[in-house]
């Protein structure tokens, strides 16, 4: 009813549905059925998508390509700026010890960050404040990539499903001029990544299974560089 009155929409549903939600709100009907009443014996529901069966995509998606490839978690939570920042140092690790030490490869996680505000806000989302922090922590070491993008195709208030950013992202903004430090006290990652070239567009994907981050890195090259 709340939404039905913020949009002026009460009275656009049928008188039904306004009658059975108004018998709701005075406790005449329960908000939710419960198992056994009427009408649940006629429903049936079907889950066909979630962030697991996107992280299998990925996977199978990851391989076909030549990746050896890691699930890190379908449950990745916390601030997005520290989640970055782990994620980076995860993919650096794991480009210099490790069974994956020396192969390509490709670690998945899968989730909802969360960008906490602190003062007046930027325009970004979790999964471009995430990039911006990760691409910090990745300047300059040599074949990585991370992507962190939402599901939806679109992150927070913004036209962009995320970022992808390596480690040449933050030194090529600095000759523009650019602070990403600056950028991610601001939680204005939308604008950094725009100016630097490194949102993500795909347009509304019309589903939403949480977010989801790819790391990739190509170890022998790196060292085939170095050498």
């Amino acid at each position: 009813m709340e939404v039905l009155e913020h949009r002026n929409a009460v009275n656009l549903v049928p008188d039904s549905v306004r009658k059975h939600l108004e018998r709701g709100m005075s406790g005449e009907i329960a908000e939710t059925p419960k198992e056994g009443e009427p009408g649940c014996d006629m429903s049936t529901t079907f889950l066909i998508g979630n962030i697991d069966r996107a992280i299998r995509e990925a996977v199978d998606r990851a391989g076909a390509l030549g990746f050896n490839t890691t699930v890190l978690t379908s449950t990745m939570e916390g601030e997005a700026r520290n989640i970055g920042k782990m994620m980076a140092g995860l993919l650096i690790e794991n480009t210099i010890t490790g069974e994956l030490a020396e192969t390509p490869f490709c670690l998945i996680a899968g989730g909802e960050t969360t960008v906490t505000i602190e003062g007046e806000p930027g325009t970004g989302g979790r999964s471009q404040e995430l990039a911006l922090a990760a691409a910090v922590a990745l300047q300059e070491f040599e074949n990585v990539v991370l992507l962190a993008a939402g599901t939806d195709g679109t992150d927070g208030p913004t036209d962009a499903t995320g970022a992808v950013v390596d480690g040449k992202t933050v030194g090529k903004a600095r000759l523009e001029g650019l602070d990403p430090l600056d950028y991610l006290s601001r939680h204005d990652s939308y604008s950094f990544h725009k100016a630097a070239g490194s949102l993500v567009r795909t347009g509304p994907t019309m589903t939403n299974v949480m977010d989801i981050v790819l790391l990739l890195a190509d170890p022998g090259q790196r060292q085939e560089a170095s050498g």
